[in-house]
């Protein structure tokens, strides 16, 4: 593997997804990952389906599961073992990082408490992701992303109206707090570079997602509003959202008055009507701005609309089905689409990093991305090599000559 983390060890103890989405984007960056789970049936998203790549068998695999665990390794251990508490003893003694999303309090009672992990390893940095926090009045509720959704604010700004709060499509409380997961993990591994200590980060699906109210958190601390769901169409900015046409619809943003004066000129509008000619004016009567728009669109097919607006310099784009997303020539460009060999579901296709890097030269830049990802792994599939990895180098003395790493993968 390679990247910039590159020789940083994550082991990886969280199931379903804000903890293993932290784990992957980890490893695309280049951190070798050794993810944990338990016998038998192993993390809990490997049986989150359907869909399976293959539809029958004890061996088929979600394809949730595919979708945040690429560029990892698998071991199974149980934790209430003792031969197995004292492999992953020898995991956090060789670790960077290790990644934990039990509820609060469990990881202390398998033997692992935050005091335990810092004798082992003064230089260990640990993410803990839980679903409320790990204290406070609510610090011990298991944390679910709707429910996070709904508690942290997110579906009461979501929907057609205030009576119809709606989830995001994906689960954007799990996804954000494993994005902020790893941020934080990054900014302890840098701290340790001046301190040579580790620490403990927290965070949860709550702080994920009170950390992205962004201007609706501020409209309502500092201008005293409470916002509720309004559709397709911006609170603040108008005309911004999503307006429908002959066949069907497209999105457009005017977030200058420059823009809806350009938007006005290709369309023949006057941008100074009365009630129109500033975005205040045009937020206060947003219905009004819909309807003359969504009027003058009404006999205009949606390519044609898309390339006027174009033309005329105004932001504009399609809802496009995730089909047509993948199948999009752009998205292939930016290397979001990765091509791995799964030991048993064969040839896939995965959604990829949405990082780039580029190294500059005297004749330009060059790409250093990662292009050499792993597939997800079969359960326990890494066991027999972790474990032969740790008998020769977790301090075991070595014949003379040999050439022992200093305790990373390499």
């Amino acid at each position: 593997m390679s990247g910039p983390l590159d020789g940083v060890l994550v082991v990886d103890l969280t199931r379903a997804l804000a903890g293993p989405h932290a784990g992957m984007m980890l490893g695309d960056l280049g951190a070798r990952v050794i993810k944990v789970e338990s016998p038998g049936s192993g993390d809990d998203s490997r049986g989150w389906g359907p869909p399976f790549v293959q539809p029958e068998g004890a061996d088929r695999e979600s394809t949730y599961f595919f979708a945040a665990n690429r560029n990892k390794e698998s071991i199974t251990l149980d934790l209430k073992d003792a031969g197995d508490k004292e492999v992953l003893t020898q995991l956090v003694r060789r670790a960077d990082v290790l990644l934990e999303n039990f509820r609060p309090g469990t990881l202390a009672k398998l033997g692992f408490g935050t005091e335990v992990l810092a004798e082992l390893n003064p230089r260990l940095v640990t993410l803990a992701i839980s679903g409320f926090g790990h204290d406070g009045p609510e610090g011990g509720r298991a944390g679910y992303d709707q429910i996070a959704q709904g508690e942290a604010g997110l579906m009461s700004m979501t929907g057609s109206g205030p009576e119809d709060p709606q989830k995001v499509g994906v689960p954007i409380s799990d996804l954000l707090a494993g994005m902020y997961g790893a941020y934080g993990v990054l900014a302890a591994l840098l701290e340790r570079e001046r301190t040579g200590r580790g620490q403990v980060v927290r965070t949860s699906l709550l702080s994920a997602v009170v950390g992205v109210h962004a201007y609706q958190g501020t409209a309502h601390t500092v201008g005293g509003k409470v916002p509720r769901g309004q559709g397709n169409h911006h609170p603040s900015i108008s005309p911004y959202g999503l307006f429908h046409c002959a066949g069907g619809s497209v999105q457009l943003s005017c977030g200058s008055e420059g823009l809806w004066r350009r938007l006005c000129s290709e369309f023949g509008l006057d941008p100074d009507a009365p009630g129109f000619a500033t975005n205040g004016e045009r937020v206060a009567r947003r219905q009004e701005v819909i309807e003359l728009l969504e009027a003058t669109f009404a006999g205009i097919e949606a390519p044609e609309l898309l390339a006027r607006l174009a033309a005329a310099g105004v932001p504009a784009g399609k809802v496009r089905t995730l089909d047509e997303v993948y199948a999009w020539d752009q998205v292939e460009s930016q290397g979001l689409k990765i091509e791995v060999e799964h030991a048993t579901a064969g040839r896939l296709t995965l959604p990829g990093p949405p990082l780039r890097f580029f190294a500059p030269g005297a004749d330009g830049e060059v790409e250093t991305t990662r292009r050499d990802h792993t597939p997800p792994p079969v359960l326990g599939a890494d066991g027999d090599a972790v474990r032969a990895w740790l008998s020769t180098a977790d301090g075991v003395p070595q014949p003379a000559g040999d050439d022992v790493e200093d305790g990373h993968a390499t």
